[in-house]
Formats: structure tokens, C-alpha cells, sequence
């Protein structure tokens, strides 16, 4: 049998990515052209930058991507590519690349949902029993997703307002910490106490809903207050607080969740997968049931994710044409409670 090769493009946000995926599972390379040192000026990631970013590295990544995995343009199987969520110019760059590729090469495209991406990274750590659940946790996304098989997915809860990562950055933003913060508050927490009692929004309704946007204004108000009366505040103990409450709200709905759809998986996935301390609270807290988290460079925006995504719409035969345009706003089903 022919040895089948995936050309996976991601470029959602401020990552420029391309890899090239081997027979469904190996994954042979994954170039990412990361942006950060752009946006850090701005405190956060600014669309018009990020997608005159993409346009400026895309063809280098893409050539990257094809020597690390040593295989030629015509060795090309497929194209998979991110078409939403995400910024619409940044989207817009990555399936201008892919559609050009494929339409040069006449190959299949493949659109591929960001957050599926996500989901299936997990793929890399070990082959997936369905059905599963998810927790997606990242800048833009807090959701909990049941996945009935592969590429079947479908929204049991999620955030009614503020996103996980989001709620990060920002508190980040007023502690004077660099973009992205994530990284710095966990750090931070690791060495400081929970002494403040930050609110936990919805975690005793029995919904799998989550919100982060009182947990962030009370954070900003308490702050805010110490800094009018002149008192300074340790940001290891307000990093340390945040994360407690954080972690109890993710915790409680997760917990929830396995208890309203009993599964043997579940999938932790996203950019604030990375996080040590809701990793440490997953171990604890969660048992009889498999945690799979996708590695450290699986976890942020790659092409990588993408090309594990793509396997099972490409199994299915679920192709694009040319006219595939970007979805900014896309999102998966909701199932029905």
C-alpha cells in the first residue's frame, strides 16, 4: 500500500503552522513560527499584525515542513487546513496556502475545525477509545465536549462568557506580567496561597456551564483597591488564589460531566492543558477514569493537532472545494440535555 502524506496548515491566531503527517500517525514534522514577541507590546494579540505575520512566513514554513519530513511537493496526499474558529484575516491566510497547494497538485482538501485540532493531539499519546470526553480549555474556548466516535463531536457545556486562557491573560495584564501570562501565573501560584477568597461562579448549579468573568472582575476590583490605598499586593498569592479558583470551577463541572456521561476517557486538550497546576488537580481529583493530555508541544496552536484531525474526515471522505471560505465564529453541535 502507498505510504499516504498529509500537508496540515494552522493559522487561526498568532502561530504560523505547517506539518506533514505519515500513514494517519506519524507525525513527521511541525513547524511553528510563533508571533509572540510581536504581540507583547500590545499586552495581547492584535488580528491585522498577526495576519500580515502569517502572509510574511507561511511559504518558508511550508518548505520547512516538507525537508524536516523529507518528502517532496508531489509526494503530497491530501491538504488539511484550519477554517475556524479563530481571526478571520489570520484564517484567510492559511486557506489561501492550502487551497493553492491542493489545486496545484490536484489533492484533496480537507477543512478541518480548530478545536477538533485540539481534541485529537491526544491521538499522539495514545490511540483513542470512543466514546470519550473532553475538557477544551485555551485563550478563546472553555468547553466540554462529548465525542461519540472520531469526528463526531458534540458541546455538553462551556463558558457563558469569559474563556479560561482569557481570564489568564487578562488578570496577567493588571499584575504587570508579559503576554501570554498563562506560563507566569502558574508559576507564580506554585508559590504563593490561596489567602483570597475569589468567587467561584455556578459551581453548586447542576449545569456543565461554566463563567470566569466575576472570578476576573473580582480579581481586578481587589487589586485595583489595594493599589488606591497605596498597599502593594504579592502576586504570588493573588497568581495562587486565581488558580485555586479556577481550578475548583474546571474541576467541579469536569466532575460533573463524568458523571452525567459515564465514559473511560477523558481528553484534557488546549493551550491551558499546559498548566501544571490543573494537571496536578486532574491526577488528584479525578479517578477511574483515563486522562489523556496532548504533550507540551501539542498543547498550543500547531499544524500538528490539525493533521490528526484531518485522518478522520479524510477516512470519511469529507472534502472541500475550492470556494471553502473561513468561519470565524465556527462551532461544534450542541447535544441535546
Amino acid at each position: 500500500m502507498k505510504d499516504r502524506y498529509i500537508l496540515a496548515f494552522e493559522t487561526s491566531c498568532d502561530e504560523t503552522s505547517v506539518a506533514v503527517m505519515k500513514n494517519e500517525t506519524e507525525l513527521l514534522s511541525n513547524v511553528i513560527a510563533s508571533q509572540i514577541e510581536s504581540h507583547k507590546r500590545f499586552g495581547g494579540v492584535v488580528p491585522e499584525v498577526a495576519s500580515r505575520h502569517h502572509v510574511e512566513v507561511i511559504t518558508a514554513c511550508i518548505e520547512e515542513a516538507l525537508v524536516q519530513a523529507g518528502i517532496d511537493e508531489s509526494d503530497v496526499t491530501a491538504v488539511a487546513v484550519t477554517y475556524g474558529p479563530g481571526l478571520v484575516g489570520a484564517l484567510l491566510v492559511g486557506l489561501a496556502a492550502a487551497k493553492s497547494f491542493a489545486w496545484a497538485h490536484s489533492i484533496p482538501l480537507i477543512p478541518v475545525n480548530h478545536m477538533a485540532g485540539h481534541l485529537m493531539a491526544a491521538q499522539s499519546v495514545k490511540n483513542l477509545e470512543f466514546p470519550l470526553l473532553a475538557l477544551l480549555v485555551s485563550g478563546g474556548h472553555t468547553e466540554l465536549v462529548y465525542v461519540s466516535e472520531a469526528g463526531d463531536y458534540k458541546i455538553v457545556g462551556e463558558t457563558r462568557d469569559d474563556a479560561v486562557g482569557e481570564a489568564y491573560d487578562k488578570v496577567g495584564r493588571v499584575m504587570g506580567l508579559s503576554y501570554p501570562a498563562g506560563r507566569e501565573i502558574d508559576e507564580l501560584a506554585h508559590q504563593g496561597e490561596d489567602i483570597y477568597n475569589f468567587p467561584r461562579a455556578m459551581i453548586k448549579e447542576d449545569n456543565l456551564e461554566f463563567s470566569f468573568s466575576g472570578l476576573k472582575s473580582a480579581f481586578i476590583n481587589l487589586y485595583h483597591n489595594a493599589e488606591q490605598r497605596g498597599e502593594m499586593l504579592d502576586n504570588k498569592h493573588l497568581s495562587a488564589s486565581f488558580q485555586a479558583a479556577v481550578l475548583d470551577i474546571l474541576l467541579a463541572k469536569t466532575k460533573k460531566a463524568l458523571e452525567k456521561y459515564p465514559v473511560k476517557t477523558l481528553v484534557v486538550a488546549g493551550g491551558v492543558a499546559a498548566n501544571q497546576g490543573l494537571r496536578e488537580r486532574l491526577a488528584r481529583d479525578i479517578q477511574d477514569v483515563e486522562i489523556v493530555i496532548p504533550p507540551l508541544r501539542l498543547c498550543g496552536d500547531n499544524a500538528g493537532m490539525i493533521a490528526y484531525a484531518s485522518v478522520s474526515e479524510w477516512n470519511k471522505e469529507n472534502f472541500a472545494d475550492l470556494s471553502l471560505n473561513a468561519k470565524p465564529s465556527l462551532a461544534f453541535d450542541s447535544m441535546e440535555l
